[in-house]
């Protein structure tokens, strides 16, 4: 069963096209679960376009029991990859604006530093 504020706690919960993507798990295989009873859900609608959310760590542990262990270790280290991808770049991007907010910042100095020497 779910705890308390899970539903609520960031990257806890997924909607079921989420879980395609991350997992490569079909609606039926999340649907069978949830049949059987081993996933918790709540349906949501975006613009008119239903979906279910589910825990994430219902469906890891749905997908392990079903699919194996391997499976599972394979699809989370892709996502983890993704991750690691996506904070790499987000931090070149910031390095990037920086560099040029410091070239500014040295032109302005070497400018400042000529008009004091007149």
């Amino acid at each position: 069963m779910a705890e308390y504020g899970e539903w609520n706690r960031k990257g806890a919960s997924l909607s079921d096209v989420t879980a395609e993507k991350e997992y490569k798990v079909d609606r039926d295989f999340i649907i069978k679960g949830i049949n059987a009873g081993k996933l918790e859900y709540r349906d949501g609608s975006v613009w008119g376009n239903p979906y279910i959310k589910i825990l994430r760590h219902q469906l890891e542990e749905y997908i392990a029991s079903e699919l194996g262990p391997e499976y599972l270790a394979k699809a989370s280290g892709k996502i983890e990859l993704r991750k690691v991808k996506k904070e790499i770049a987000e931090i070149e991007q910031q390095l990037s604006e920086l560099q040029i907010r410091k070239a500014g910042l040295e032109t302005k100095k070497a400018e400042l530093e000529k008009i004091m020497k007149k």
